[in-house]
Parts: structure tokens; C-alpha cells; sequence
């Protein structure tokens, strides 16, 4: 059992993430890199900009249509990003 100031790698990695408020822009990273393996080619391409600030994902899309049609999905794309990060760092999507 560790004492009270004793941490695992995990626990202090993700200690120094909140206290340095770097744990989203790592979020925000984690999704970039992601985010054509989750939501395909076609939406990748018309991507022009993915923001994460205070839980809220912000996307920049090229093409007014596909704004649409992911405005139907926010939830489900909420939930896949979420699994993604292994965490709940979504909790609005705004589409521009």
C-alpha cells in the first residue's frame, strides 16, 4: 500500500496533467490524431479545424451539408470520442 505521498506512474502522470492545466490540450491532441480513423475519410478531409475548450469540441467544417448531417449525430459522435480518450473530456460539440 503506497503512503500518502506516494504515487503510481499513472496517478502522478495524470496529477501533473491537472495541475499544470494541460490535460485537455492533450485531449485535443489525442483527437486530431484520431479523428479520421473514427469518422472516416470523407469527414476528415472536410475538416478544417478541431478546438477542445472547457468540454465543448468545436468543428470546423468545410462543407455546410455535412455540418448538417452531423448535427443529427452529435451524441453518438460524443460517445466515440469519449471512448477514444477513455473519459468523459466531451460533453457538447459545436459545429461551425
Amino acid at each position: 500500500m503506497l503512503s500518502s505521498n506516494e504515487y503510481t506512474l499513472k496517478e502522478a502522470i495524470e496529477k501533473m496533467l491537472r495541475e499544470f492545466k494541460i490535460k485537455h490540450k492533450i485531449n485535443e491532441i489525442r483527437l486530431r490524431e484520431s479523428w479520421e480513423r473514427i469518422m472516416g475519410k470523407s469527414v476528415s478531409t472536410r475538416t478544417i479545424d478541431l478546438r477542445l475548450s472547457n468540454k465543448i469540441l468545436y468543428i470546423k467544417l468545410e462543407s455546410a451539408a455535412l455540418r448538417n448531417e452531423l448535427s443529427m449525430s452529435k451524441e453518438k459522435i460524443i460517445k466515440r470520442l469519449n471512448e477514444e480518450l477513455g473519459e468523459k473530456a466531451i460533453e457538447s460539440v459545436v459545429l461551425k
